[in-house]
């Protein structure tokens, strides 16, 4: 127990630090490799009728695939020599959280648009954002931000270091298949709506609980830094379900309420536009200043989750042993 709580720190700590280098491949570029290669194998092989049956290869494939291949990984590593492999673990798990990333991607974003260089901040968004943003003003790139930070607190903190509490680097690595496997296949247009459903499917249901725990985790957080934790838990409980995902709700509400602002509306998307609903009451009009806001609070809770997560180890523990 006390090996998994060393890992679990080390990775958290490799991860705010670190982050990803871009000299080292990351392992989701490997994973995106066998989904195209993958979805070459099928589509050349399998009827279009068939393909809806054909897409519950993607998550056996892929997600079974990572652990496997961590498990085995860690397996050899553990009898050459378990320090070895509890530092390979440590690295593992990190590449499956990105704190690091994404708050620099957001605060770059801050940063250019209090530097009034506005082009460069749509640029700056358009790289961690699908939608259109040439000719996004102030606002609308902020709430850009605002939203990419809010919702990716499940996706690449909350549910990678949740499954790696639980199953150590092979579980948190098949989480991280299971979400690479989303934003690669898991759409809902004409081309991916039957090969790419079970895709979708397993990775609303992976982030179903990690998902309301960052909301709770949100709320807390909000009182601590002294936000509108009231706002935060009333527009969740109101709006985190108009969101199209079951999931990223939770989080871009949850922060829309602890910063009195409105999320969603119009984007774009090749030039086609695209509503969604919206989430929070526009108690006053969004800022670059809750781009860094953001930022802060997603922080704070990995922070506390991670704290959770370690407690919830030692508990077990002391459990065991009585």
């Amino acid at each position: 127990m006390l090996a998994r709580i060393c890992v679990l720190l080390a990775a958290y700590i490799i991860d705010r630090i670190i982050g990803d280098p871009r000299w080292l491949t990351h392992p989701v570029v490997y994973m995106g490799r066998v989904i195209t290669w993958l979805e070459d194998k099928i589509r050349s092989r399998v009827q279009e009728e068939r393909l809806k049956r054909a897409g519950l290869l993607f998550p056996i494939v892929l997600v079974a695939g990572s652990f496997v291949v961590v498990w085995a990984l860690l397996a050899l590593l553990h009898q050459i020599h378990p320090w070895l492999a509890w530092g390979v673990e440590a690295w593992l798990i990190s590449t499956t959280i990105a704190t690091k990333g994404l708050a620099e991607a957001g605060m770059e974003i801050y940063r250019l648009l209090k530097q009034n260089k506005i082009e460069d901040a749509r640029h700056a968004l358009s790289m961690v954002v699908g939608r259109d943003t040439a000719f996004l003003n102030e606002k609308e790139i902020s709430r850009g931000a605002v939203e990419t930070v809010a919702e990716n607190i499940v996706d690449a903190i909350i549910s990678p270091l949740f499954y790696a509490t639980i199953g150590g680097a092979p579980l948190a690595m098949a989480y991280r298949a299971a979400n690479t496997l989303d934003s690669m296949v898991g759409y809902k247009n004409e081309k991916y709506r039957n090969l790419g459903w079970a895709s979708a499917r397993f990775d609303d249901v992976v982030n179903y609980i990690p998902a309301r725990l960052s909301a709770l985790l949100l709320v807390f957080v909000s009182w601590i830094l002294r936000l509108n934790w009231r706002g935060c838990a009333i527009i969740t409980l109101r709006d985190a379900r108009r969101h199209p995902s079951p999931n990223s709700g939770f989080t871009e509400a949850g922060v829309a309420g602890a910063l009195g602002i409105q999320l969603g509306g119009t984007n774009y998307y090749q030039g086609v536009p695209s509503d969604r609903a919206k989430m929070g009451d526009a108690l006053r009009s969004i800022v670059p200043k809750d781009i860094k806001e953001t930022v802060r609070m997603m922080h704070w809770v990995s922070f506390f989750f991670l704290m959770a997560c370690l407690t919830g180890i030692l508990l077990i523990e002391l459990i065991y042993r009585i």
